[in-house]
């Protein structure tokens, strides 16, 4: 069993983000309307945004047991790399459509201490 070190150990098969019940059936909706049923969710970071580090979500067919952590929440298999797991630690992934304008996927992530305007990037302790 593979596992990272930040705090508490990540261990594979536990969860590096929790999805809310709201997140779980769009990922779900739109698995189904896209086709890709099945597939994983991938979530990680990437350096760049207007605060440091951007939040990624993507699909993933096929994730590499050496590099990814794997998984499941009520049906939804979640995928994320260990170098962004340290970064996303303990956060949850909502959904939310509070007006035409605003609303989609968010993270609420105890690892950031600065997120930006927009909620897609921030900057990690």
């Amino acid at each position: 069993m593979s596992t990272i070190t930040l705090g508490a150990p990540l261990v594979a098969g536990q969860p590096v983000v929790t999805l809310t019940p709201a997140a779980i059936r769009q990922v779900k909706r739109q698995q189904e309307k896209t086709g890709k049923v099945g597939q994983y969710l991938r979530l990680g970071v990437r350096g760049g945004g207007c605060s440091g580090l951007s939040y990624v979500i993507d699909n993933e067919t096929e994730p590499d047991p050496d590099f990814d952590l794997t998984y499941d929440q009520e049906d939804v298999k979640v995928v994320v790399d260990r170098k962004s797991a340290l970064f996303l630690k303990g956060s949850t992934l909502d959904y939310n459509i509070k007006n035409l304008m605003e609303g989609g996927f968010t993270f609420d992530n105890p690892q950031s201490v600065r997120p930006c305007g927009c909620g897609t990037s921030f900057t990690a302790k």
